[in-house]
């Protein structure tokens, strides 16, 4: 829930903010203000305000200010998507766990004077229950884990491209 809350479009990269820099582009009102404003509108405001700031610095200089600053974006976008990777990796060895607990019971339904049919019928649901359990949790968290990554991925993928193209409208290459 916090990384869906997170992870809003409009959050990450709100629709007006190219159009704004973009403004400020032609109006040539490139002031501190401006920029420092833009740094933290957004994480792509991040993005956009590492590019600006080096706009004039040679093609090598900008790029990898723009992968640094992608970079540091990601790491905050990436915030607990993590412990969903983490999530759906150990629940089904939980639920493996519970199922050698439930197997033990079951095991221990036969004694030497004969077998009780209730203890191994409980120690057999023990074992389904817990399998289940450990496979109910393991799946939604893979698909959120994997779903989120994604969005990440994609989120930066737009950001560095449509901050290229404002680095390019700002150094007169693209109108």
């Amino acid at each position: 829930l916090e990384r869906a809350w997170s992870l809003r479009s409009e959050k990450v990269m709100p629709s007006n903010l190219v159009d704004s820099v973009n403004q400020m582009i032609k109006q040539r009102s490139f002031k501190v203000e401006n920029l420092d404003t833009l740094k933290g509108s957004s994480p792509f405001g991040e993005i956009i305000y590492s590019a600006l700031k080096n706009k004039n610095a040679s093609l090598e200089v900008l790029k990898d200010s723009i992968e640094e600053s992608s970079g540091l974006v990601a790491h905050k976008l990436e915030t607990n998507i993590n412990a969903l990777g983490t999530i759906s990796t150990v629940a089904p060895l939980l639920g493996l766990f519970g199922t050698i607990v439930g197997m033990v019971e079951l095991f221990s339904s036969f004694t030497s004077s004969g077998h009780d049919v209730a203890i191994f019928a409980r120690g057999i649901s023990v074992a389904l229950y817990n399998t289940a359990g450990g496979i109910v949790v393991a799946v939604p968290a893979m698909i959120a884990f994997r779903y989120y990554r994604s969005k990440v991925e994609n989120f930066l993928n737009e950001m560095q491209i449509q901050t290229i193209a404002i680095i390019e409208t700002a150094r007169g290459e693209r109108s």
